[in-house]
């Protein structure tokens, strides 16, 4: 055992004392927070690329900037980086792919994607001991150029994208079974209008209808589950989005699916935290795309930050954890690819553990007692308590690097296999 390692362990035994002196078992925290599977974003390792030979980028409201040597050039190195991620995030965790992820030799549209695209993810999942999620891919496409897919007034365009949703779902179930745990399969389109329109109304009409044809089959809950993802604005969509809270929140509950939310898709001053309670009442699951909006940009890498932790606090306080699928969402060119996956993944753990560290019931009773000032007092002692060497702990004992040697570890993978690609 080295001296990190022999520190690492006696700060965790004082920390766990400290802990329980507010009632906090830090044992069980870790056991609750190991059994919390995250799904990471494949996109983020190759900057919303794909494998369908299209030039140009994703489009659609997306953009990624930035151009960090080392992107992956095909499947097998996107593969290759996505598994040094995952031995960098304590716990078993998932993958999440869009249909552009495909491994399709001569071409195949989006209209006829089937299950023998993805069979290479499947074996390097099954292999890798992760789960697959799944996403129609209703951008950076020719018949999506036009700011609409399943909202669009050309009934053409429209069948095209349901015929893709409704193969995306079945891959997705497909998936499910090959794997033996459930796939979640979620939805996101890019529709909408940059300036003022007088067809709110009919574009919404034409997306009721166009989810209708594609939900209309259902799968083994054990096999898919579905979800819809609203957006606020996107960039050239910035007047109207058809697929609004409002809109996918009522059409979830009234067909029995569940909502995304993502938590760059808000008003700034908007609290996702504050959703989560609500939806809960009404949703025997739901799903959170973790994301980081900066002004106008939703998909910043995930960071510790505040509402972050009272996302994780609200879904721990509600007893939750396992009703919600937590999964990333975010893309930056600017850094190191597998890095950011890592960096995200490992805050999103911080945060659920430090909500599963908090003093609950004691915090309760005083809330319930109306001691308004002895909550926020103790709330504020709370953070002066040693949570990092928990933290540390949980790694130690997952065998995964932590403080600076995570960056070398990034680094060295960067030196080593990174930077010889070829561009």
């Amino acid at each position: 055992m080295t001296d990190l390692e022999s520190r690492a362990r006696k700060d965790y035994e004082r920390a766990r004392e400290v802990f329980a002196e507010l009632g906090v078992d830090t044992d069980r925290a870790l056991k609750a927070l190991e059994g919390v599977s995250l799904s990471l974003p494949c996109w983020q390792a190759d900057d919303v690329g794909g494998f369908e030979g299209r030039e140009g980028g994703p489009g659609g409201g997306l953009q990624v900037t930035g151009s960090r040597p080392g992107r992956p050039r095909n499947p097998e190195e996107l593969r290759a980086d996505l598994s040094k991620a995952l031995s960098l995030v304590p716990g078993r965790h998932r993958v999440n792919l869009h249909a552009m992820y495909g491994e399709f030799g001569k071409g195949a549209d989006r209209d006829r994607i089937a299950p023998e695209h993805f069979q290479g993810w499947v074996d390097w999942a099954r292999s890798a001991g992760a789960g697959l999620d799944f996403n129609a891919t209703c951008f950076a496409h020719p018949k999506a150029e036009a700011g609409f897919t399943l909202a669009s007034p050309d009934e053409g365009i429209r069948s095209f994208w349901v015929e893709h949703v409704r193969r995306a779902r079945e891959v997705g179930a497909w998936m499910g079974r090959e794997l033996g745990e459930t796939c979640l399969h979620n939805l996101w389109i890019p529709d909408g209008t940059k300036d003022l329109t007088t067809l709110r109304f009919r574009s919404r009409e034409r997306l009721f209808e166009s989810l209708d044809r594609i939900y209309a089959e259902r799968f083994d809950p054990g096999e898919l589950r579905d979800s819809v993802e609203s957006k606020l604005f996107g960039i050239g969509t910035e007047a109207f989005t058809a697929g609004s809270h409002e809109f996918y929140l009522l059409y979830a509950m009234e067909r029995g699916i569940f909502p995304c939310l993502d938590t760059g898709h808000f008003h700034p001053t908007e609290s996702v935290a504050d959703k989560v309670s609500s939806l809960l009442l009404f949703f025997p699951e739901l799903l959170l795309h973790l994301s980081r909006g900066i002004r106008w940009d939703s998909d910043h890498v995930v960071i510790l930050e505040d509402a972050l932790e009272e996302t994780a606090c609200e879904a721990v306080r509600a007893g939750a954890l396992d009703r919600i699928h937590w999964a990333l969402d975010f893309f930056d060119a600017g850094l190191n690819r597998v890095g950011a996956l890592v960096l995200g993944a490992r805050a999103v753990q911080k945060a659920l553990l430090s909500a599963l560290l908090e003093p609950v019931e004691k915090m309760r009773e005083r809330e319930e007692e109306g001691d308004r000032f002895g909550l926020l007092a103790l709330r504020e002692s709370w953070k002066e308590l040693p949570s990092g060497a928990v933290w540390r702990y949980f790694c130690l004992e997952k065998g995964v690097p932590f403080g600076e040697a995570l960056a070398e570890e990034v680094e060295t993978y960067e030196r080593e296999v990174l930077l010889k690609r070829e561009g």
